[in-house]
């Protein structure tokens, strides 16, 4: 059985840890708060963007437009873009998002794989079972910024443009709420144009194709940029709740603790007393 110093010194450790999670906790919850207004404010202009390029497909469609992100081939070389996190303590968003890139490419046998690694976390652990990667980006989750993520959407851009892929797919984390992360698997390479869409009465100063194929890259570079923001979001969320149930099982813990120690106090001191009394005895 342990002594009562073995006991408070356990205690002592699992009240300094729960400081730690409460604090984690807090400087989570505040970047939580930025990163989802980042989000928020990210989701109408990517939105509205999708929804010109569909009009202004729309009236391109009696023209040739043939521009190379839209050209669709055979899949053989498949690029990923994978955004984790660049640290732990966040639950189980790395390992859903790990996992989830894995089934993807289990499920494509045969096909050539090449990751470009947003977070240490995809990068650790695809590297060291042999994927190619291509990329590696680290701390974009901290303080992101458009610039940062269209470097990466042009180089993708411009192997996708000379056929050193055959199709980007995007593996990302979703922001729903703080209890809700999902996980989200799409194809952005090649672009397909959203069909059945009236082309509205618009005044182009520009030919219509030319247009188009301004928009595209810029979707691109847009899309790839929301993921990042909503992988941000998702990853304070999840690492919020994470430290909120470690404090809760960290109290939990120091109940017990301080429960069995009483027990084993009170035991010590009965034991004191009987001997006290033991002793007297004897002398009388």
């Amino acid at each position: 059985m342990p002594s009562l110093i073995d006991f408070r010194r356990r205690i002592r450790s699992v009240k300094n840890t729960q400081q730690i999670t409460k604090a984690m906790k807090m400087v989570s919850a505040a970047k939580l708060r930025r990163a989802q207004e980042s989000v928020i404010a990210a989701r109408p202009y990517a939105n509205s963007l999708k929804d010109m390029l569909g009009n202004v497909a729309a009236a391109s469609k009696s023209m040739d437009v043939t521009h190379p992100l839209l050209m669709q081939r055979p899949e053989k070389n498949i690029q990923v873009i994978l955004i984790t996190a660049d640290r732990g303590l966040a639950g189980a968003l790395n390992t859903n998002l790990i996992r989830g890139a894995q089934k993807f490419m289990d499920e494509k046998p045969g096909i050539g794989m090449q990751l470009e690694a947003i977070g240490r976390k995809g990068r650790d652990h695809f590297k060291k079972r042999g994927v190619t990667i291509t990329g590696e980006h680290y701390n974009l989750t901290k303080k992101c910024t458009y610039e940062d993520t269209k470097a990466i959407a042009q180089s993708i851009i411009a192997r996708y443009a000379n056929a050193e892929v055959d199709a980007v797919y995007l593996i990302f984390n979703e922001f729903k709420s703080v209890m809700t992360q999902k996980l989200d698997v799409r194809r952005l390479l090649p672009i397909v144009l959203p069909e059945g869409t009236v082309a509205k009465d618009y005044i182009y100063e520009q030919p219509a194709e030319k247009l188009l194929s301004a928009l595209l890259p810029r979707y691109v570079e847009v899309e790839l940029y929301k993921a990042v923001l909503e992988s941000t979001a998702a990853e304070h969320a999840a690492r919020m709740t994470a430290m909120d149930s470690a404090s809760s099982n960290a109290a939990d813990v120091i109940e017990r603790l301080t429960l069995v120690m009483n027990r084993v106090r009170q035991a010590s001191i009965t034991r004191e007393i009987i001997e006290v009394v033991s002793g007297a005895s004897a002398l009388e």
